[in-house]
């Protein structure tokens, strides 16, 4: 086992939102989480969303990362692209940069880097999109962790490039057979009943296992499990995902 991921055991897990994006309900789902990925204003977000986040965040002892994306507002981030390796390299650092200095002043500081929608999809697929991804957040944040797709190129890449990691699993996506997330212009794509989604949540942390849309069991390492904070259901999920761990004795905590 890695050491950077040793401190991870059947019953403990972190829970990561994607937050800053316009939702407004940042203060209502941060008591049942551990991670935060905050818009860096690419695809969503503002300078003042984020430091607004960031508050919060602070607020409840939750762990503050980046949420790079597309710049493509209009399509919410989650249209995919063609992109030069030198250009994803240009986009991120432009995105961190602009983070850090809001979050800096604040005494806060980046824990983990998570891409967005479309480009977190894109660097999961291609080798070379997510090498140059984990060297680009490697130069600037060598200890910051990466929120990748489970198994994915994003995570091979930062086990090759020895940069800490975190296994990420959706409890509000459903799965194709290769373990990629069923994507969204697929009927069934989203999980939006509470109670389906709660209990995925539980069976990946505990079994670490998952139906696929087409009705089959495959098995994934799970470290971090996404809730979206768009969804239409987002904050009664996170409660209801956070009360069924926590019932199973589960601690949820983000890596230190």
């Amino acid at each position: 086992m890695n050491n950077i991921n040793s401190y991870k055991h059947n019953l403990q897990v972190d829970l990561n939102c994607d937050m800053g994006e316009g939702m407004n309900n940042e203060a209502e789902i941060m008591p049942f989480i551990s991670s935060a990925n905050i818009a860096c204003g690419f695809h969503a977000g503002n300078e003042y969303t984020i430091k607004k986040t960031i508050e919060i965040a602070l607020e409840h002892g939750v762990a503050i990362g980046a949420h790079p994306g597309y710049d493509d507002p209009e399509n919410f981030g989650r249209i995919s692209q063609p992109i030069s390796v030198l250009d994803l390299a240009e986009l991120i650092n432009e995105q961190i940069y602009a983070f850090e200095n809001i979050a800096t002043p604040m005494g806060a500081h980046i824990h983990h880097v998570k891409l967005h929608g479309a480009l977190y999809n894109d660097c999961a697929k291609d080798p070379a999109l997510s090498k140059i991804f984990v060297q680009t957040i490697q130069a600037i944040y060598p200890e910051a962790y990466i929120y990748g797709l489970s198994e994915s190129n994003t995570i091979q890449q930062a086990i090759i490039l020895g940069q800490p990691y975190m296994q990420e699993v959706f409890a509000d996506r459903t799965y194709q057979k290769d373990g990629t997330l069923t994507p969204r212009h697929i009927q069934g794509a989203l999980i939006e009943d509470i109670g389906v989604a709660s209990q995925q949540a539980l069976s990946l942390v505990m079994h670490k296992k998952v139906h696929t849309l087409q009705d089959e069991i495959i098995k994934l390492p799970v470290d971090t499990i996404c809730i979206h904070g768009d969804g239409f259901h987002a904050v009664e999920m996170a409660k209801a995902i956070y009360t069924k761990l926590k019932e199973q004795n589960i601690e949820i905590k983000y890596p230190q």
